[in-house]
């Protein structure tokens, strides 16, 4: 049989094919070749023929028969075979196919060659494809390697027992005596791959984390030479010395020094040099600055080494690569909640990004912009946010439209600007507003007695001959209706009023009715506008009828139905038509039980107690809290209010009864469910771009308050300057177990002398061996400075079963509710 072609052939003659199919004809020729050698047990050229394979595996082409030849290629003792047979096994192979077992003792005898090279190979490879049976086989001979004094095998080593740690994660511990030397290694490679292999241990064991600590002196020390050495062209990049292991330094720095103020402590000095030394001209220098950042970000820093953290994303604001400012907004977002004055210094140039051309830094830039608003700066971040919403793509409108109501509804200065911008954004993106975008601002202005004229006069002259924004239009079809005769008088103080006459008022409306772009809803608005309006003009009353009359055959059935009522009440109750058709009262917000309430203005915190309003009689308000002090009758149990609604609907309050069971509570009982009280918005602003509770109460230790069965749940506290009676509770729930917990859900409940409130959870999973934790905020108020208790209610699914637990939390410190 004549000799097969080379690899290098085979490459040449593949790149002359003109179409697929030319392309396609040579391999299936070609891979014929290679089956009739390997059935021949061609042992000359079997080496040439896996190369060639492996190119065609590389091309997309199936390769799957050349397997076996693998295996027995790295069964040979020359090292060319070996080499190919290990990539081939390392391309081919994977830990589902059972032939990869074949492969043990192949790994298990070259890791004891005497030839470093052969040894390399196959750590290689079982670093690459090694499965969990073979990781358990030869971590020993791993083990081994670790600790030999050739620096090429040391490295291979470390990146070996890496993937063996994260196969078995039990194996863990064989490794812990070779890493002791690991770091007296001058071998850069070495240095580098025993940092990533004492990552991973961290990462995966909280024994781990605690035993390396004490590695912190020295890998700040290795830091520190490393900034510190002169010009070495086997280390450098772009004039830094071995970025590459500066930053693998820098993350296991991190994870050490992560709730640990020993360790913050000890590497706060290295991490302001970094900081301050480095090079950033080249992009090399803004990798190690970036994950400087993120470090002190991570751990206890000092606040003025934060600040300086936050300065250095500030320059990369001004750079000009695009991946570098959208990384730098990034990281500020998840920075400004606790660190926002620091932010604040930076809020031009954040602006400025809004008129990036990536889409992707506008939208980073964006969210950061509205985290920003406060009572300080609330008019320039709105006028450069709706300048932005005039001129931003579609994508971007609906977004920035709700950020807008939300900040100009906390931090709105007066209730002219309040109305004036939330006018502007409707008649600027109106089409992609939120649907409670109108009824809340109709609320507004009805709550805002010495604007009437001036809206209306607004409303009118914004809706003139442009019906294309329709919740602008039934707004002003609602106003227009509500105060048309306001707008006739021209009673406006606030500007120059316009004279307009009864005729030109309903023609508008009128103009609304036919035109083509109005809705059904917006025809509906203004059908019963010029309906008020028979009440308050004076002279076209006749021709409201008619207009009206005319609908009561319309095709549209809901305008129809309004049309013939309203001819009703014209022709059979003409007397009660003015009654009915007054004027709305004033509309007041939905609030649920709370002694005070929290009222913003200019930034300022106050709190204004609320009347107490029993509700009308007839109408009971179908939510949750409700039905559980009917089903609780006299007892002075506090329900928990939620912020957002539950994936599963509740129990008739079955569920908390039995959270509640016999939590021994004080304050005298009451003999009927006690009335609604309007309830402090603060319970029902979640997690807000800017935290009323941003002062951490440095005083009040933590607690666990509960640890079983693998679940561990600790209580952190903070307290509010604005409001002392109001103490902010996070608790953390962590799973040292070596499975997952899945469906965690967490429930509280404390005496009615409290008001408590639960918040969203940041995940219903929480991960094995305290790899993450699942955060969640309580927000209790306290006017009665009474001692704290809680009973709380754990759910979850644990290695298939479901779990339930109850626990009653009494040891709360002191200070917490003092």
């Amino acid at each position: 049989m004549p000799a097969p072609i080379r690899l290098r052939e085979l490459i040449r003659t593949i790149r002359t094919a003109r179409t697929q199919a030319e392309e396609r004809e040579m391999i299936q020729k070609e891979c014929a070749a290679i089956r009739s050698s390997f059935r021949e047990e061609d042992n000359t050229y079997r080496c040439r023929n896996v190369a060639k394979l492996l190119y065609m595996h590389m091309l997309g082409y199936p390769a799957h028969f050349g397997q076996l030849e693998c295996l027995k290629l790295i069964a040979s003792q020359k090292f060319t075979d070996k080499r190919i047979g290990y990539l081939g096994a390392m391309l081919l192979l994977d830990e589902r196919q059972d032939v990869h077992l074949l492969m043990t003792n192949c790994i298990k005898n070259d890791l004891n060659h005497s030839t470093q090279y052969v040894q390399g190979l196959a750590l290689c490879t079982l670093g690459c494809m090694g499965s969990s049976e073979m990781c358990r086989d030869l971590a020993g001979e791993v083990e081994k390697l670790l600790k030999t004094s050739n620096s090429y095998l040391r490295k291979k080593a470390a990146l070996c027992a890496v993937h063996v740690i994260r196969k078995v994660p039990e194996l863990m511990e064989m490794f812990l005596p070779a890493t002791k030397n690991l770091l007296n290694e001058k071998n850069h490679g070495v240095l580098h791959t025993s940092v990533v292999l004492l990552t991973e241990m961290c990462e995966r064991s909280p024994d781990m984390l605690a035993h390396f600590r004490k590695l912190v002196p020295q890998l700040v020390r290795i830091l520190k030479n490393l900034i510190m050495s002169g010009y070495s062209p086997e280390h450098d990049v772009s004039g830094i010395s071995d970025p590459f292991l500066q930053v693998r330094i820098l993350r296991l720095l991190r994870i050490l020094g992560r709730n640990d103020d020993d360790s913050s402590e000890a590497m706060n000095d290295i991490l302001a040099q970094v900081a301050t030394n480095t090079e950033t001209s080249k992009n090399v220098g803004n990798a190690i600055l970036y994950e400087t950042v993120l470090t002190i970000m991570d751990i206890k820093s000092e606040s003025g080494l934060r600040v300086l953290a936050i300065n250095i994303l500030g320059r990369f604001l001004l750079n000009n690569d695009k991946n570098i400012r959208y990384v730098a907004l990034t990281s500020l977002l998840k920075t400004v909640q606790t660190d926002h004055n620091a932010v604040q210094r930076h809020r031009s140039t954040i602006v400025d990004c809004l008129k990036d051309l990536d889409v992707s830094i506008k939208r980073r830039a964006m969210e950061l912009s509205f985290a920003l608003v406060n009572g300080n700066n609330v008019r320039g971040m709105m006028k450069e946010l709706l300048y932005f919403l005039d001129s931003c793509e579609p994508e971007f409108k609906a977004d920035c439209a709700s950020g807008i109501f939300l900040a100009a509804e906390k931090y709105a200065p007066s209730k002219r600007w309040h109305i004036d911008t939330i006018m502007r954004v409707l008649t600027t993106a109106g089409s992609y507003v939120r649907d409670d975008a109108v009824p809340n601002l109709i609320q507004l202005i009805t709550n805002s007695v010495e604007m009437h004229a001036y809206t209306v006069q607004r409303l009118y002259k914004a809706i003139l001959g442009d019906y294309s924004q329709q919740p602008l239009v039934q707004v002003a079809s609602w106003c227009i209706g509500e105060y048309g005769d306001l707008l006739v008088s021209g009673q406006c103080e606030e500007e120059e009023p316009i004279q307009v006459t009864e005729d030109e008022v309903l023609d508008i409306l009128e103009s609304v009715l036919i035109s083509n772009m109005s809705a059904s809803v917006t025809r509906g608005y203004a059908l019963t506008a010029i309906m008020k309006l028979s009440t308050r003009f004076t002279c076209t009353v006749n021709r409201i009828k008619k207009v009206v009359s005319i609908y009561g055959s319309s095709i549209d059935v809901e305008l129809q139905q309004r049309a013939v009522e309203y001819n009703a009440l014209f022709k059979k109750y003409d007397h009660m038509r003015p009654a009915l058709l007054e004027r709305m009262p004033v509309m007041e917000k939905v609030t649920t039980n709370g002694p005070a309430e929290i009222v913003q203005t200019n930034g300022e915190t106050d709190t204004a107690v609320l009347e107490t309003k029993p509700p009308p009689s007839g109408l009971q308000p179908a939510n949750q809290a409700n039905d559980l002090l009917d089903l609780l009758g006299g007892s002075d149990i506090t329900p928990v209010i939620p912020t957002a609604p539950t994936s599963k609907p509740a129990t008739a309050g079955g569920e908390l009864l039995d959270l509640l069971g016999d939590l021994n509570l004080t304050g005298s009982p009451v003999s009927a469910p006690a009335p609604q009280i309007a309830q402090p918005p603060f319970l029902l602003d979640g997690l807000t771009t800017q935290p009323l509770f941003n002062d951490i109460a440095a005083g009040i230790p933590s607690i666990t308050a509960y640890n079983k069965n693998g679940l561990k749940i600790d209580f952190t506290f903070e307290r509010s300057n604005t409001n002392p009676s109001v103490t902010v509770i996070t608790i953390q729930a962590s799973n040292s177990t070596e499975l997952e917990m899945t469906d965690f859900v967490f429930q509280a409940a404390v005496p009615k002398t409290f008001q408590l409130q639960l918040l969203s959870p940041s995940s219903s999973v929480i991960p094995a061996f305290n790899s993450g934790t699942i955060t969640q905020v309580i927000k209790v108020l306290n006017p009665q400075k009474q001692q704290l208790r809680m009973r709380i209610k754990l759910t979850y699914n644990h290695k298939g079963s479901a779990m339930q637990d109850l626990a009653e939390v009494n040891n709360f410190p002191p200070q917490s509710w003092q």
